[in-house]
């Protein structure tokens, strides 16, 4: 139904309104403020009354309150309110915590709008002003259209920040670097949800500007008391674009005393959303030196900037993902699953870059061979579970004796062989002592004691590994005919 403004005070613009919002008493709240701003003020509850309202009678102004309205419910409505006005002057009063509205209601056509909450006396000066000053000819050209060339700059800079986007923070750290280049940003940060928390990936600004000093909060992100405020908390933790044009409007005294104190005077919560359903992956926050009022084309870019720092985040994620994937493949190609010791194929290429680094530096090399005796008894008579206690036994007990450089490979069965840089033969005669002394004290379960039996080989000037395993698995042999439990020394 529609309710007339009871009071009106002297005009100096005629100038109808009709004010839209579904709550009654944020009707009658306007009324009583701003009744006497215009000629004639009309009120409706929804769309549909407000366009049987319009077909009787045309307003200069519509004014949408978008608080408690819902983006899934009444976007379709009132947008169709702003295609019908046809560029004629429409002003959308948007609550700070739901700023995704903006981009939404420009795509039906042009529109002003300011920035909630607003007191009484702070709603009637800005109607004033915006009467006094008259509302822009749609199509014309405005001072934040014009910025449209520094904000391509920022799309570029901002793309260039992918070649880093292997590693999320320095990602991070140049997008904030290339964020803050805009004209009017004096602070960038990244936040990013990891291990279940909220956390500070990056932020760039001006010398002095911190921000977890700003907040005064050292404890977790997500239970911060100024969660409900600060756009950039706010945009990670609820998934909304968040604009909040005076620091006052958050309703934290103290925290926007802090944010005026270093020249902030408004900040916008980004979140970036992840892939997939769930909540956004983090935010971005910006925080300018002065309230700007944004075009419906820099909204879509600061969207598009949000995109950009989610495809960056998740490039860094899969590049981590591969190299995890790596890492394990390798390890699965290279290491005997049962000793997890280096398997065959990988020792005789390890065994083949030793040798030309021997070559290379003039340094000895030895190669031990060694093999447990009677093995297959052990399986007889234990089974092979037992069996397999024993060549873990065995493997942790020699890998646990060898230097860092020397190399415990799993040529095969119960055959073993120990790379030895920097090793003449001798000396690898005294490790191999070593090593079969170890053996034969150390207690196996379910099986009690096993012995080895080794040969030593120290690479000859012009000899190739084939033929120098070759050589060893001959003094291996020699050792096993000697009587077991014994060390043989290949001679050159």
């Amino acid at each position: 139904m529609q309710e007339e403004g009871a009071r009106r005070d002297p005009v100096e613009i005629d100038y109808s309104c009709l004010f839209v919002n579904p709550v009654g008493q944020r009707r009658a709240d306007f009324q009583s403020a701003c009744a006497g701003v215009f000629s004639q003020l009309r009120v409706a509850s929804g769309a549909d009354q407000a366009r049987g309202l319009l077909a009787r009678e045309p307003a200069d102004l519509l004014i949408l309150d978008l608080e408690r309205c819902e983006l899934g419910i009444d976007l379709g409505p009132l947008g169709a309110l702003v295609a019908e006005r046809e560029g004629k002057p429409t002003l959308v009063l948007c609550p700070f915590t739901n700023a995704r509205w903006l981009p939404a209601l420009m795509a039906f056509g042009p529109i002003d709008y300011a920035i909630g909450p607003l007191r009484e006396q702070q709603t009637r000066a800005l109607l004033d002003a915006r009467l006094r000053a008259g509302f822009p000819t749609p199509g014309a050209p405005s001072p934040v259209e014009e910025e449209l060339r520094a904000l391509l700059a920022l799309r570029a800079a901002s793309q260039q920040t992918l070649i880093d986007a292997d590693d999320s923070v320095r990602f991070a750290e140049r997008l904030c670097a290339a964020v803050s280049g805009w004209p009017g940003v004096v602070h960038a940060a990244l936040f990013q949800h990891r291990d279940g928390d909220l956390h500070l990936e990056a932020e760039q600004g001006v010398a002095g500007l911190h921000l977890m000093a700003l907040l005064q909060y050292e404890g977790r992100l997500l239970q911060s008391p100024l969660r409900h405020a600060f756009p950039g908390l706010l945009a990670a933790a609820t998934g909304e674009f968040t604009l909040l044009d005076a620091p006052e409007k958050a309703g934290e005294p103290e925290l926007a005393a802090s944010l005026e104190g270093v020249g902030v005077r408004m900040v916008v919560g980004l979140p970036i959303p992840a892939q997939g359903p769930g909540g956004p992956r983090g935010s971005l926050c910006l925080m300018f030196d002065h309230a700007r009022t944004f075009s419906r084309a820099q909204l879509q870019a600061l969207d598009d900037l949000a995109h950009l720092a989610a495809y960056g985040l998740r490039m860094a994620e899969v590049t981590r993902e591969n190299e995890a994937l790596l890492a394990r493949v390798t390890h699965l190609a290279t290491t005997d699953a049962l000793t997890e010791v280096a398997n065959r194929r990988h020792g005789e290429h390890l065994l083949e870059q030793e040798i030309k680094r021997a070559r290379r530096y003039r340094l000895p090399l030895a190669l031990v061979a060694f093999d447990i005796d009677r093995f297959s008894q052990v399986n007889d008579s234990f089974g092979h579970p037992v069996g397999d206690i024993v060549l873990r036994t065995v493997a942790e007990t020699v890998r646990a004796l060898l230097r860092s450089s020397d190399v415990l490979v799993r040529s095969g069965g119960e055959q073993f062989q120990v790379i030895a840089p920097h090793t003449c033969a001798i000396d690898g005669l005294k490790m191999a002592e070593k090593l079969r002394a170890a053996i034969e004290q150390v207690e196996i379960p379910g099986c009690d004691h096993v012995t080895i039996s080794l040969g030593v080989a120290q690479l000859g000037e012009s000899e190739s590994g084939d033929s120098l395993a070759v050589r060893v698995n001959a003094v291996l042999g020699r050792a096993k005919r000697a009587g077991r439990n014994c060390v043989e020394l290949a001679m050159s």
